[in-house]
């Protein structure tokens, strides 16, 4: 039987980080709900729901002002396609190399990020990035978000700053939006496959809305500087967690 309790924390925990690092926190959450007892396959598809509606945390960017439509539309228009031609790629590719590979470019972003965090300045002061690199960031997420049947979102905001060179608020805004959207194919097909435990998926929700609007909160208010080399160390732990568990 289901701990609610545990599967409770885990959902207000994947919140609050979702909304502080603008991911949806699935890449945390699957190994966690495995140790409570969910079968692999419901490990790694039920928290894809839950990313969906903390993505009203993105609100909290947009009012501050965070939020670029032109980086988030982009992205979606890139990411949709190639989170569809993911999922069909699983036949062919394993995602267990890919998962690895992912998790070792976590790591080294994340170092980057620590080692040479620089002050940010105001988002609208910073050149806006291309559209190819945006298509880029988009197309490579979709297809890494397919293969693994995930949001993706793990890998936006880092791409975000280390490619797309967004000041570190607005690429955590945009991640968390633009992943909340590209969880919404993978959770219709792994509920037409049964895949999905509802009951926990509602609890890990109802606990990781109000938690993300919080670690949103939180973000905006925090200095750049710092905020970087939080996420910076924070994508290091979550490279070297998902490695070892």
């Amino acid at each position: 039987m289901t701990s609610w309790i545990p599967v409770a924390a885990i959902g207000a925990g994947i919140g609050f980080l979702g909304g502080l690092f603008g991911k949806g926190g699935s890449a945390v959450a699957s190994p966690l709900l495995a140790v409570v007892g969910l079968p692999p396959i419901a490990a790694v598809a039920t928290p894809l729901p839950s990313t969906i509606p903390s993505a009203l945390a993105a609100d909290r960017y947009r009012r501050a002002g965070l939020l670029d439509r032109r980086v988030i539309l982009t992205s979606l228009l890139a990411g949709g396609p190639a989170t569809v031609a993911g999922a069909v790629a699983t036949r062919w590719i394993d995602p267990a190399a890919l998962l690895v590979a992912t998790e070792l470019l976590l790591v080294g972003l994340g170092i980057r990020l620590i080692v040479g965090s620089r002050r940010q300045v105001e988002h609208d002061t910073v050149a806006p990035p291309r559209t190819r690199t945006l298509v880029g960031v988009g197309a490579a997420v979709g297809l890494a978000g397919g293969l693994l049947a995930n949001s993706g979102g793990f890998l936006l905001a880092p791409l975000y700053l280390s490619v797309a060179r967004l000041p570190i608020k607005s690429a955590l805004g945009a991640s968390l939006a633009v992943s909340a959207v590209l969880a919404i194919p993978g959770t219709v097909v792994h509920a037409a496959l049964g895949h999905i435990d509802w009951p926990v998926a509602a609890v890990l929700a109802v606990c990781a809305v109000p938690a993300s609007r919080l670690g949103a909160s939180v973000a905006i208010r925090a200095d750049p500087g710092r905020m970087e080399r939080a996420f910076g160390a924070a994508l290091v732990a979550l490279g070297i967690f998902t490695l070892f568990v």
